[in-house]
């Protein structure tokens, strides 16, 4: 039985085996349920560059809206919350096919470390909700945080739950790490997607500091089937996040970098090292970035993997321009995307560190190539993830999840008193690894295994 109306293809029942794929919105055709209006929406904080001094929000409304303010006071139990410092936005103008919108940045700064705010942001005539942030604290001391794959899919029918039990499980994460493609589709197309990706991560995007890498799917393609053709960076992305600006001059849009408690996260745009020749650039920055590293951990966040555990994906420019670096600094943890399934394995020189990991969140899912079976463990196919990780001065702690919470993935990372580290592995409490059952997609691809 199909449900009528909607865009795309229709929606199969769970009865019908050979049911059509789900669209990727639940928007009906033609409707404009999402276009903004004067009261904010979207409203996502991100962690400043200390992200224990600073953070900063993004919102969005109607054109009617011009430089709204921010207010901000010391979170506290009483519903008189005093006086509030104001911060005036700057504002930017977004076309796309649910109309106009102001798209509104605060940048708050002068904070208190592991204190807990509240802020609330301006529409027309109206206000949001005052929202909790607590800043990073000190650097010794412990963090837990959460890392996700690809949502890019159907984020409000099936990635939804996947955000909600990650924070129903982890209510004390801090930081959350998004590794590229939110979204699908290319501008003048996807505002209803981006719309329905905030539904979906809702209250943890207003209250977590959130980061994000740039995917592929955040891109568009310019003069497309010409001689012409090249990679245009969506209008969406510098509007939607309000990111440290701190990355080189060639992506100063996507690329940064900050410090979160005992982390130092870095920030790379495998997109545009891939396909608009920026990978020197920011190799060049990236090692700049780790040299003067003073925290007991790093982190790189990046979209398209070093390994593919996909086959005939070789992301050759990455492997010969940015990994020498984070060999050279021996990073604990590259975090990617991409590639739509699940497989995480060391560095080929058979060094502790890095550990590359490649996880999915979205419902979108693809199979493994035979080499990544041979060289990842575990690795996982058709399944919804998301990982937790908590770390301390001489320990990270690793979890990967499913969407229902089941333990999929664990390992410590351990520092000795010499600051050398090894891996322990933990197989107690492990589900056995998932392969996909399908011959054939919903839309019968072979090459995967659900749209």
């Amino acid at each position: 039985m199909l449900v009528a109306g909607f865009a795309g293809a229709g929606i199969a029942s769970a009865k019908d085996k050979a049911g059509k794929a789900e669209p990727n919105t639940q928007v009906p055709m033609g409707s404009t349920h999402y276009a903004a209006t004067g009261f904010p929406d979207r409203i996502v904080a991100s962690p400043g560059q200390d992200a224990a001094t600073a953070f900063a929000v993004a919102w969005r409304t109607d054109a009617s809206v011009s430089q709204p303010v921010l207010e901000l006071v010391l979170a506290g139990d009483s519903p008189d919350v005093g006086t509030p410092r104001v911060l005036r936005a700057t504002t930017t103008p977004l076309q796309s096919e649910n109309g106009v919108s102001h798209h509104h940045r605060v940048d708050v700064d002068g904070l208190k470390p592991d204190t807990l705010y509240a802020y609330r942001v301006q529409g027309k005539d109206t206000w949001g909700a005052w929202n909790h942030f607590r800043t990073a604290a000190s650097a010794d001391t412990p963090l837990t945080l959460l890392y996700f794959g690809d949502t890019q899919n159907k984020n409000l029918s099936l990635v939804s739950r996947v955000i909600r039990q990650a924070w129903r499980t982890t209510p004390d994460a801090r930081l959350a790490l998004f590794a590229g493609d939110l979204v699908s589709g290319g501008d003048g197309q996807d505002d209803s997607e981006w719309a329905e990706w905030f539904e979906a991560g809702n209250w943890m995007l207003q209250g977590t500091a959130i980061a994000p890498a740039p995917g592929n799917h955040e891109y568009r393609e310019e003069f497309e089937d010409t001689p012409q053709e090249h990679r245009v960076l969506g209008n969406h992305w510098p509007v939607t996040f309000a990111l440290p600006k701190n990355g080189p001059s060639e992506t100063a849009k996507t690329t940064y970098w900050f410090d979160y408690q005992n982390v130092r996260v870095a920030v790379i745009d495998g997109t545009s090292a891939l396909d608009l020749g920026t990978g020197e650039a920011q190799a060049k920055w990236l090692d700049k970035v780790l040299s003067e590293n003073t925290r007991p951990w790093s982190i790189v966040l990046i979209h398209q993997p070093f390994y593919s555990p996909r086959a005939e994906r070789d992301n050759v420019k990455l492997v010969e321009q940015v990994l020498p670096v984070i060999r050279k600094h021996k990073v604990d943890l590259v975090l990617q995307g991409h590639d739509h399934t699940y497989g995480r394995r060391g560095d080929a020189d058979n060094t502790i560190t890095p550990v590359f990991i490649v996880s999915v969140a979205g419902p979108k899912q693809y199979r493994l190539s035979d080499y990544a079976r041979k060289t990842m463990k575990p690795v996982g196919e058709d399944t919804q993830l998301y990982q937790v990780l908590h770390l301390d001065a001489q320990k990270l702690t690793y979890e990967s999840r499913t969407a229902t919470g089941r333990l999929y993935d664990k390992f410590d990372l351990v520092r000795d008193a010499n600051g050398d580290k090894r891996v322990v592995e933990h197989a107690e409490g492990r589900i056995a690894p998932r392969d996909c059952a399908r011959s054939v997609s919903p839309k019968g691809r072979e090459d995967r295994c659900w749209e």
